[in-house]
C-alpha cells in the first residue's frame, strides 16, 4: 500500500545542526548564531532535526526501449539532474542543440526510466523519533520505493513531497528506486477517453503525438513540450534533492516574516512559525534580526502549547526606523536576518528543538488600481514611491533546468540590473525559479512579477486537479513570500485571453456543447478567481494578485487600453508597422517583442558552414517561430536594403530588432503616467535560437540590451516626430527635480551644424514633459532629409546624462556615407581603452573580438561626425591578440555599396 506523502516548504531543508552551513543568496551564512543566542538566553540544546543527503551512487536505465542501443543498461546517474542530461553524459545521445538534433531525440520523452540507489541509515539516525525522506522535486510522474515496498506516487513537478519511513529503514544499506513514467505514454490513453479535448498553444498542438496534447493535464514544466522560442524536450528526473530527513518532537515547516506595516518611522511585524508536533508540548518561540555587521538582537519571546500535528504559532515585533528595500534606481536594497527558535520547556529550563532562518527587506507594496481620466491606473508603488516599471519578461534559463546554475542567474539578472531595469515577469510557462534567483533578485532591487505556472492551455476541472494545484501553490507561495522583490502574483500566461480571442479556442467552442463550453470557463474561474487568489490573500499578504496576464481582473474589455495590462503583438505577428507601437496607449505593457538572430559565434555553435542561410534546415530548426525568419526578413527589407551576406544578416537583424523596441519602450516612457510600466519580450534564452530575447543563450548581450541600457536609463531625452512636428521630451524616475542644459542639433552627415539651440530646463521628479518642438523645416534649414539628422543631448554639469538620434526617413532611403572609423586599442590601468572616432556618421558601431572572451563597455553606438568615443575593453587576452582579432562595422558595411532606393 502507497503512504500518503505531504507537501514540504524547502525551507524545511535549511535547517541543519551547527556544524553545517546553509547558502542564503550570495553568501553563506551559519545557523550557529542563532543557537548560541539562544543558548546565552538559557536553553539547552538538543538534537536538532538533521538532513542527509541522498545524491550519490545513482543509476539508471530505459524500462521500455529496445531500439536505442545501451539505455536498458544502467549507467551512471546525476542527481538532481534529468535523463537527457544523463544519456548526454553518458555518451548514449548527441547533444541535443546541435543542428537538427532536437527531431531524434523526441524518444527520449516517450520512455520510462528508472533511478536507483543505495544509502547508509546509522543506529543514531534510526535512533530519532521520526525520520523522513523528502523529496524536493520529481518529474513528473514518479513511483518511489525504499527497500522495494512502494512509499509514493508523484504526479506534480512543482511539489515537493515528505514520506515518514523510519518504519521502513533498517540500519546500513537501504535501496532506493525511482520508476519515472513518460508523462505523455501516461496521459495519452486518459486523454484519448475524454469527451473533449483541452486546447493548449498552436506550438505544443502542432507536435503533439497522435496530435493529442496531453500538456493540459499535466503539472509540468509547459515549455518543456515546445514554445515558439525553444525545442521540445519532455524531461524526466529526480530534478531536485533528495534528503533524509531525522527529527524527534518536533520540526519547523515554515518560518515567515509578515509585514504588516512598514514605514520609515516604524515595522510592525509578525513572526509566523508552521509547527509540525510529534508529542504535546509546552514551548518557548523566540525571533530575532540582525542587519549587515551589525550584531543580533532578541526581538520577541512567547509561550505556545502543540498539539500533535500542525500548529501554527505567531509573534508580533517592531523594528524602530527600519532601513528599507527599494527597487533599483530608487534607493538601497537593505536586507535583513530573522531567526527563530522553538524551545521545549523543561523544568526551570528549555531545550532547543528547531532554528529557522531568512533573509528579507522591509518595504510597503501596492498595486494601486484607482480611477482616472485614462480609466483604472495600473501602479507599483513602494514605500509610497510610484515606480514606472522598465524591465522585460525572464523565461526559463535552459531547456534542462538542472544545468542552470546560480552565477548564469546572476550574469543575466545582474545584465538586467545594469541596463537599468528594475522589473521582470517571470513567465508562467516555465517553472518556479530556485532561492538563489529571488535571493539575486533581492539583492539587485529587481522586482518579480510571479506568473503562476500556467502557459497558455485551458485546464481540467477535477477535483483531484484541483487540490493538486492548490497544494502547489500554497507550497510555492510559503516559499517565495519573504523575497521582497516579489511584487504580484499572477494566475497565469494568456489564458484568460486565449480563451477569448485565439482563433484554435473559437474553433474549440464550436466543437463543444454549450454546457460543455461554460464547463471549461467556469473551471477556469474556479481555479484562478477562487482557488489561487484565496492561497495568495491567506499566506501572500502584502503581495498582490492578478488573475492572469493579460488581463482586467474581469472588470472591462480584457488587454484593452483602459484597465489592467496589455500584451501587443500586432507588430511582429501581424506585420503591422513598427511605428504602430505609438499608437497604443495601455496602462501597463507586460509584453510586447520583436525577434532577431544571435551573433554569428552563438550561430556556430550549433551550425556547420553548409547550415549558414536563413532558409536552410538547421536555421530554421532554430527558429521556433513558423515564418520568423521571413518575417525578420520583411521587416528588414522595409527599413535597410538587402543585407550583403549572412553575418550582414544576423547584425542587421539585431539592429531592427533594437530600433523597434526602442520605439516602443521610449513611447512607454513618454506616456507617463498613463502608462507605469514597459516589459519587453523576453529577456534570455533557453538555446541558442532566432528570438525576441536582448541576451543570447551564452549570455551574449544583442544590440537591443545595449540600447535598453540607454532606453531604460534613469532620465531620458526622447524626440517624437508627428505631423512635420517635432517635440522633445524629457523623461524622469529620479525623486528629485534636477536642472539641466537641453541641447538641440540638425547637421548634415558629415558635421556641418545645420541649426543648434540650447535651453535650461528643470525637470520635476518623476515626471515626462515635453520641454522644446520644432517642424523639420527648422531644423533642416533647407537641406535634404536624406543626407541629415538632429542629435538631442541632455547635460548636467558639463556631463551627457542622455543623447537620442532622429532620422528623417527610412534607412533604405538615407545617403548614409561609410565612414573610415579610426580606432585605437591600448593597455592602461590593468585593462585596455579604445579610442574611436569618424569624420562622417557612424550609425550602431560594433566592436567585436571574434571568439575571444572580451567585455566592452558599450556597443551598437552612433559616432557622431569628429567626437570621438572612449570605451573601457576587459579581457585576459593579450594586446596584440586583441588587436589581431578586434572587428569594427557600422550599418553601411552591411550592405553593398550602391544608390540607395528612394519610396
Amino acid at each position: 500500500m502507497v503512504a500518503s506523502a505531504s507537501p514540504i516548504s524547502w525551507n524545511v531543508l535549511r535547517r541543519y545542526p551547527v556544524s553545517l552551513v546553509r547558502h542564503s543568496g550570495a553568501r553563506f551564512q551559519f545557523a550557529v548564531v542563532p543557537i548560541l543566542l539562544a543558548l546565552a538566553l538559557g536553553s539547552a540544546l538538543a538534537a536538532t532535526p538533521s538532513a542527509v543527503p541522498i545524491q550519490t551512487g545513482w543509476k539508471f536505465h530505459a524500462l521500455n526501449d529496445k531500439g536505442h542501443p545501451g539505455v536498458e543498461q544502467w549507467h551512471d546517474a546525476e542527481v538532481p539532474g534529468v535523463v537527457q542530461m544523463d544519456l548526454l553524459r553518458n555518451k548514449l545521445i548527441p547533444d541535443p542543440f546541435y543542428r537538427d538534433n532536437e527531431k531524434s531525440l523526441q524518444w527520449i520523452g516517450l520512455t520510462d526510466w528508472e533511478y536507483q540507489t543505495e544509502f547508509d541509515v546509522t543506529a543514531a539516525t534510526l535512533s530519532r523519533a521520526n525520520v523522513d525522506l523528502v523529496f524536493a522535486g520529481l518529474d513528473t510522474f514518479a513511483d518511489v520505493f525504499l527497500n522495494d515496498a512502494q512509499i509514493l506516487q508523484a504526479d506534480n513537478m512543482f511539489r515537493s513531497w515528505r514520506v515518514p519511513v523510519k518504519g521502513k529503514l533498517h540500519a546500513g544499506k537501504n535501496s532506493l528506486r525511482i520508476v519515472l513514467r513518460s508523462p505523455i505514454m501516461l496521459m495519452m490513453p486518459k486523454v484519448k477517453a475524454l469527451p473533449y479535448r483541452l486546447p493548449t498553444v498552436d506550438q505544443v498542438q502542432e507536435v503533439s503525438e497522435e496530435g493529442i496534447a496531453t500538456d493540459p493535464y499535466t503539472r509540468k514544466a509547459p515549455y518543456n513540450y515546445g514554445w515558439d522560442w525553444g525545442p521540445r524536450y519532455v524531461t524526466e528526473g529526480i530534478w531536485k534533492p533528495v534528503q533524509l530527513v531525522a527529527w524527534d518532537n518536533l520540526r519547523i515547516d515554515n518560518f515567515h516574516v509578515r509585514q504588516e506595516k512598514v514605514t520609515k518611522e516604524e515595522a510592525r511585524l509578525w513572526a509566523e512559525f508552521d509547527v509540525v508536533a510529534a508529542t504535546k508540548n509546552s514551548v518557548t518561540v523566540t525571533v530575532s534580526h540582525s542587519e549587515e555587521s551589525r550584531s543580533r538582537g532578541l526581538d520577541a519571546e512567547q509561550t505556545a502549547n502543540l498539539d500533535i500535528g500542525p500548529n501554527h504559532v505567531s509573534i508580533p515585533f517592531r523594528i524602530k526606523e527600519p532601513r528599507l528595500w527599494y527597487p533599483n534606481g530608487y534607493g538601497a536594497q537593505a536586507l535583513y536576518n530573522f531567526s527563530g527558535t522553538i524551545a521545549i520547556r523543561q523544568g526551570k529550563g528549555s531545550v532547543i528543538e528547531d532554528v529557522a532562518d531568512l533573509r528579507t527587506g522591509l518595504r510597503s507594496l501596492e498595486l494601486r488600481r484607482v480611477p482616472d481620466e485614462w480609466g483604472k491606473s495600473f501602479t507599483f508603488v513602494v514605500n509610497g514611491i510610484p515606480i514606472f516599471a522598465k524591465g522585460a519578461d525572464v523565461i526559463p534559463f535552459d531547456s534542462f533546468m538542472t544545468r542552470v546554475t546560480p552565477a548564469q542567474h546572476w550574469q543575466i539578472l545582474e545584465a538586467a540590473r545594469d541596463a537599468h531595469m528594475n522589473m521582470i515577469r517571470h513567465w508562467g510557462g516555465g517553472y518556479y525559479e530556485s532561492d538563489d534567483f529571488y535571493d539575486i533578485c533581492d539583492e539587485l532591487g529587481i522586482m518579480v512579477w510571479q506568473d503562476f505556472m500556467f502557459g497558455g492551455a485551458m485546464v481540467p476541472g477535477d477535483l483531484a486537479f484541483q487540490e493538486n494545484v492548490r497544494a502547489e501553490v500554497t507550497e510555492q507561495v510559503k516559499r517565495l513570500r519573504d523575497h521582497p522583490s516579489l511584487s504580484l502574483w499572477s494566475g497565469n500566461n494568456e489564458v484568460e485571453t486565449g480563451w477569448k480571442y485565439w482563433g484554435d479556442r473559437l474553433a474549440f467552442k464550436e466543437t463543444v456543447s454549450p454546457p460543455e463550453r461554460e464547463r471549461v470557463w467556469q473551471d477556469y474561474v474556479v481555479l484562478f478567481h477562487d482557488i489561487i487568489k484565496s492561497v495568495v490573500g491567506e499566506y501572500g499578504a502584502p503581495v498582490p494578485y492578478w488573475p492572469s496576464s493579460p488581463s482586467a481582473n474581469f472588470e472591462d474589455v480584457l488587454g484593452g487600453e483602459r484597465n489592467g495590462d496589455m500584451h501587443y503583438w500586432e507588430v511582429w505577428h501581424a506585420l503591422k508597422p513598427i511605428e504602430d507601437y505609438t499608437h497604443q496607449f495601455p496602462r501597463f505593457m507586460s509584453e510586447y517583442g520583436f525577434q532577431s538572430f544571435p551573433d554569428i559565434q552563438t550561430v556556430k555553435k550549433f551550425a556547420e558552414p553548409q547550415d549558414l542561410d536563413i532558409i536552410s534546415p538547421v536555421m530554421q530548426a532554430h527558429q521556433k517561430n513558423v515564418g520568423g525568419n521571413e518575417r525578420i526578413r520583411t521587416y528588414m527589407l522595409r527599413e535597410y536594403r538587402e543585407p550583403k551576406d549572412f553575418e550582414s544578416f544576423l547584425y542587421v537583424s539585431q539592429v531592427l530588432q533594437a530600433e523597434a523596441i526602442k520605439v516602443g519602450a521610449e513611447h512607454l516612457r513618454r506616456q507617463r503616467p498613463r502608462t507605469m510600466g514597459s516589459l519587453y519580450w523576453q529577456l534570455n534564452d533557453c538555446w541558442p535560437v532566432a528570438s525576441w530575447a536582448s541576451i543570447d543563450y551564452y549570455g551574449h548581450w544583442k544590440a537591443l540590451h545595449y540600447y535598453a541600457r540607454r532606453f531604460y536609463d534613469d532620465v531620458l531625452v526622447s524626440p517624437w516626430e508627428e505631423n512635420g512636428t517635432l517635440s522633445v521630451y524629457v523623461v524622469s524616475d529620479k525623486l528629485q527635480g534636477m536642472q539641466a542644459e537641453l541641447r538641440v542639433r540638425a547637421m548634415d552627415f558629415s558635421g556641418k551644424v545645420l541649426f543648434e539651440k540650447s535651453l535650461a530646463i528643470a525637470v520635476p521628479e518623476l515626471s515626462s514633459k515635453v520641454f522644446a518642438s520644432f517642424s523639420r523645416d527648422e531644423l533642416l534649414k533647407g537641406s535634404d532629409a536624406h543626407h541629415a539628422f538632429a542629435v538631442f543631448d541632455l547635460v548636467q554639469g558639463g556631463k551627457l546624462i542622455s543623447r537620442n538620434l532622429q532620422l528623417f526617413d527610412r534607412t533604405r532611403n538615407l545617403e548614409l556615407p561609410q565612414p573610415s572609423i579610426r580606432a585605437d586599442l591600448t593597455s592602461e590601468g590593468g585593462g585596455y581603452v579604445l579610442r574611436l572616432q569618424s569624420a562622417v556618421l557612424a550609425r550602431d558601431v560594433y566592436v567585436s573580438f571574434g571568439d575571444i572572451d572580451a567585455q566592452i563597455s558599450d556597443n551598437y553606438f552612433h559616432l557622431l561626425p569628429n567626437e570621438p568615443v572612449t570605451l573601457q575593453v576587459k579581457s585576459k587576452s593579450g594586446l596584440d591578440e586583441l588587436r589581431k582579432s578586434m572587428r569594427i562595422r557600422n550599418i553601411t558595411d552591411a550592405f553593398l555599396q550602391e544608390e540607395p532606393a528612394k519610396q
